[in-house]
């Protein structure tokens, strides 16, 4: 598609801006509108995501959190338009100069995103049976998990030949389950620790955080976009999908990963019930679990060789979070030790 075509496309969007645009270009669902009084980003969305993200991003300006690429309102007020069955909405164009160090990069974005649920977090009545509710429903989840990782090892291993698939999960099968049993103990920790609680702690969730989601202007301060996932919700559901995604990759040791974490405990602690919670979620092996299961119900003949890398993928994922939760468990008992001692002191 052309620029004119670019222009064309989204013209009677910005007849609704006090803007006048000259020239266009596509970036997969955002715009580059160059126009006389600067460049824009015009971006695209379904209209079921809605607009009430922006409700999120005014909380977020009105506690002072600045760090996000604003939306500008329409010249009758409105945040979103809708066109063509689609939801558009307009915001400064921000350059993302690059940044060559990467974990630098990846520190700026969970010390901001600390701050962000720092200036939003809000305590929250719970009663309890809710709390033991949502305990008892995942301790159900995870022993039917367990059910199954027991149950496909023994069928695995009564068969003549296995499978390469079923193999490699047999070889794998000690690991998934000490991951579980890790999970469980933090996972009943965490209820322990909450029977007398009466509040739980709630922030503004950004909903996807990527490194994608957080652009560098040309003075090095990071912003954030894309806030058409936020929500309110606990502090740890901003955290696991980005770290799940960081860890899936070929082994390595996850110290940097730990770095990152410990930047954004730094500027938002944890109490000492969410950071079970937090080591609980992170460890349990759902990935590992959901392609045995997808393997295991076939109705035909698979590709073998795809569902192998699939599993190797989420065995990298297990053995690096493996690696990563443990140590935090080490540091937090360290710390806990340590104050204890300086107590007694």
């Amino acid at each position: 598609m052309d620029e004119h075509n670019h222009l064309n496309e989204v013209s009677a969007v910005l007849k609704h801006y006090p803007i006048e645009p000259y020239f266009a270009e596509g970036f997969g669902k955002i715009k580059k509108i160059y126009t006389k009084s600067g460049i824009f980003a015009l971006k695209k969305i379904h209209p079921y995501e809605g607009s009430d993200f922006i409700k999120h991003i005014q909380t977020l300006y009105q506690k002072d959190y600045n760090r996000i690429v604003p939306v500008y309102p329409s010249s009758d007020g409105r945040y979103a338009i809708l066109h063509n069955n689609s939801l558009y909405y307009l915001m400064p164009w921000v350059p993302n100069a690059n940044r060559e160090d990467q974990s630098e990069k990846h520190k700026q974005l969970f010390r901001e995103l600390a701050r962000m649920h720092t200036l939003s977090a809000k305590e929250l009545e719970i009663r309890p049976e809710v709390k033991q509710e949502h305990y008892e429903n995942t301790l159900k989840e995870w022993e039917k998990e367990e059910e199954f990782v027991n149950g496909f090892l023994e069928s695995c291993e009564n068969k003549t030949y296995m499978s390469p698939f079923e193999l490699n999960f047999c070889l794998y099968y000690i690991q998934i389950r000490q991951a579980i049993q890790f999970a469980r103990i933090k996972l009943e920790t965490w209820n322990e620790k909450t029977k007398e609680q009466k509040k739980t702690r709630t922030v503004t969730l950004h909903g996807k955080v990527s490194p994608e989601h957080f652009l560098f202007d040309e003075r090095g301060y990071g912003y954030f976009i894309n806030f058409e996932k936020a929500r309110i919700g606990s502090p740890i559901q901003d955290l696991l999908p980005f770290l799940a995604r960081s860890l899936k990759t070929q082994p390595k040791y996850g110290d940097e990963v730990i770095d990152w974490i410990y930047v954004y405990l730094k500027h938002f602690p944890f109490r000492d019930d969410e950071m079970q919670l937090f080591m609980s979620y992170l460890a349990f092996p759902s990935g590992i679990i959901r392609v045995a299961e997808t393997y295991h119900q076939r109705k035909k003949d698979v590709d073998e060789r795809k569902f192998v890398q699939k599993l190797q993928r989420q065995y990298w994922l297990l053995n690096n979070t493996g690696y990563v939760v443990t140590k935090i468990d080490d540091l937090e008992k360290q710390k806990e030790q340590a104050k204890q001692e300086g107590a007694q002191s």
